[in-house]
């Protein structure tokens, strides 16, 4: 998992109920942010989320036909402040690595908008 990470942007753990996909992944977390003195290893912070408790609108963002104006989503939100930390408020470094984790059942329709 850990090689996956450093060539690809994006990935997805597959399994069934139960099977360690979340576990794998925050031990992987945990061990890159233990290693010290090393250059390729940073803190990694993990953002996670049930994209199958919210809507469509509320994951990735809508436009309003009526107003004219966007919304965010949930996603976008995210990426802004995973790529522009807010140090003071929450601790968080420009340095330390940001994952963004669906964390919940695969959905065709979800999958399709990420593609998208």
């Amino acid at each position: 998992l850990y090689e996956m990470t450093v060539v690809r942007h994006g990935m997805m753990l597959v399994g069934p109920t139960g099977g360690g996909k979340s576990r794998v992944l925050r031990v992987l977390q945990a061990a890159m942010s233990r290693v010290e003195n090393d250059p390729n290893f940073n803190k990694v912070r993990v953002m996670a989320m049930n994209p199958k408790s919210i809507t469509m609108n509320q994951l990735y963002g809508a436009f309003d036909l009526q107003t004219g104006e966007w919304t965010d989503g949930i996603a976008a939100v995210l990426i802004r402040h995973m790529s522009q930390p807010d140090t003071e408020e929450t601790g968080v470094t420009l340095e330390e690595l940001k994952w963004m984790v669906f964390d919940g059942p695969v959905d065709a329709i979800w999958i399709e908008n990420m593609n998208t």
